[in-house]
């Protein structure tokens, strides 16, 4: 991976990307009026492309750029506060002040949302593996103007980490989380968004398996979340109660810990 700028650049947004580059430790590449297609032949990389309103990661076996977009969280947010259904928020069971492990941040929407609901008085990590988009979602998140305060505020307070699940649910204490969530990129095809589409090209697959899920149970002390294709066998395999959702081409699944700690008792 390498830095440079926009096509049109200044001074400052030379000096910012040159920052970016100290920060990831990857080089800085003067632009010098060359093509983001250019500059990927030539040094036979990557490239983050610093723009005066957002970081665009170009993949050399990509059509489309990644970038951060809150995507639908905006208008997620807003019939949140009209009182409106949100099945993540329902299946999470998300109150004010819950502390949420996100183990699969992608562009965040999810954990926007969820910091929307917890409020201030609750914590929102979000793990992302590739340090490229884990870079670019955290920059995003706490620059991006939507034009609505409680939501951008709600991006402020997610925090970012960048770092495999299973890694980091093992130096988890226990019921450290109120609710672990997992949305792995699912292995049916379903169409997005542009931003889910950059996304595609850079992200990991994620996999959801046995020990993960232990370690998650472990964890978290009240539930843990799927999100996942509607025809994934994750949800019969490892144990969660599916809430179906008609027409739809994804479902959430559930663990609710508490109910089975009290049948165990």
């Amino acid at each position: 991976m390498i830095v440079t700028t926009a096509g049109r650049t200044n001074q400052e947004w030379a000096d910012f990307a040159s920052q970016i580059a100290d920060e990831l430790r990857i080089e800085y590449i003067v632009r010098k009026k060359r093509s983001v297609i250019e500059l990927q032949q030539l040094f036979d990389d990557d490239v983050i492309v610093v723009g005066k309103n957002r970081l665009e990661i170009h993949m050399r076996n990509a059509s489309e750029p990644m970038f951060f977009h809150p995507n639908s969280a905006m208008f997620r947010a807003k019939r949140i506060a009209k009182g409106e259904h949100d099945p993540f928020l329902e299946s999470a069971g998300l109150e004010k002040g819950m502390k949420v492990l996100d183990c699969t941040l992608g562009l965040g929407s999810d954990s926007i949302i969820a910091s929307f609901s917890v409020g201030s008085e609750g914590t929102i990590i979000g793990l992302e593996v590739n340090p490229y988009i884990a870079y670019v979602v955290s920059k995003g998140l706490q620059t991006w103007e939507s034009g609505h305060e409680k939501l951008d505020e709600a991006m402020r307070r997610v925090h970012v980490v960048s770092k495999d699940h299973y890694s980091y649910l093992l130096e988890c204490e226990n019921d450290s989380f109120d609710v672990v969530y997992f949305d792995p990129m699912f292995e049916e095809s379903i169409d997005e968004s542009n931003g889910i589409n950059g996304l595609k090209n850079l992200g990991e697959k994620t996999s959801i398996t046995k020990r993960v899920i232990n370690e998650a149970r472990r964890v978290a002390k009240k539930r843990i979340v799927l999100k996942d294709h509607w025809k994934s066998a994750n949800f019969q395999k490892y144990g969660f109660n599916v809430v179906q959702r008609k027409s739809a081409k994804f479902h959430f699944g559930t663990i609710d810990l508490e109910s089975e700690t009290k049948k165990r008792s």
